[in-house]
């Protein structure tokens, strides 16, 4: 398939990047300094450290997933129109959908290895120190899994962003300012609204619904309410369901995301003149 050709150039192009393996290193370094402060305390309070390395990883992987994928994938198109190898790409005979699909999938691959490395180290390092029930593990892959997920859906509203300017730098500014809405500004806003609405207009269905409209949000949810334990941690323990959303809700609303922008990147990049 030419997509998947399109894919493994991506890989390569981006596995020449020195700071790809920055990125890896990075990970790895930050994921390996919270197993370590995590299990600090298992000691003397009994702690559950994969729990609480979870937790920690989960809040971490909200600022920076999205803030790598972003890097990774907005210059994919628009860079491509710059350095002028655009044209020379579409006059081979491969779809623009095809374009568009194999640069979000080689830049997924390239995320994708950089966190299930980083973060595996993680994993490795915390069970050569103790012994992690099943439950624990469970957590754990879900938070590997989902980080994926949120890397893909930001790579894809980063090549959306690519398909709908003309200039590098624009496409930058706008990648930024994507982080800064959903990973920042998002979630202010939104606390702003319940604290003005009290309650009138937003009930527990409309909240639901509007943390669904933000990735990291439903990776947030789905994460710190993985098992009984890293909800303790995580602060979201207690009777009932925090948010009233299922694992399967909070699944599909990050596959959305993903599936919604490069969806739209597509129809964007089939109008985009060359």
């Amino acid at each position: 398939m030419i997509a998947l050709n399109i894919a493994a150039q991506e890989i390569r192009v981006g596995l020449r990047n020195r700071w790809v393996i920055a990125t890896t290193l990075l990970l790895a370094a930050l994921a390996l300094s919270l197993v370590l402060l995590g299990s600090a305390p298992t000691g003397t309070v009994g702690a559950d450290p994969l729990a609480i390395v979870v937790v920690s990883l989960a809040s971490l992987t909200i600022f920076l997933i999205p803030l790598i994928a972003l890097l990774l994938s907005f210059d994919g198109i628009v860079g491509e129109h710059e350095r002028g190898t655009l044209i020379l790409l579409l006059s081979y005979p491969v779809s623009r959908w095809q374009v568009v699909v194999g640069k979000v999938l080689g830049q997924t691959a390239i995320l994708a290895v950089a966190t299930l490395v980083g973060y595996g180290a993680a994993g490795a390092a915390l069970a050569a120190q103790a012994e992690i029930g099943a439950n624990a593990w469970a957590a754990y892959t879900g938070m590997l899994a989902t980080s994926v997920m949120l890397g893909a859906a930001f790579i894809a509203l980063g090549c959306l962003a690519s398909t709908l300017v003309r200039e590098r730098a624009t496409a930058a500014g706008l990648a930024v300012g994507v982080w800064l809405f959903f990973v920042l500004i998002y979630d202010s806003a939104l606390l702003g609204l319940l604290v003005a609405d009290q309650g009138r207009t937003v009930g527990e269905t409309g909240l639901n619904l509007l943390l669904l409209f933000n990735p990291a949000d439903a990776y947030r949810l789905f994460n710190m309410t993985a098992t009984e334990s890293v909800s303790v941690y995580s602060g979201m323990a207690g009777p009932g369901d925090p948010s009233g959303l299922g694992p399967a809700t909070l699944l599909a609303a990050l596959v959305a995301w993903i599936l919604l922008p490069l969806t739209l990147a597509v129809a964007a990049f089939q109008r985009r003149p060359i």
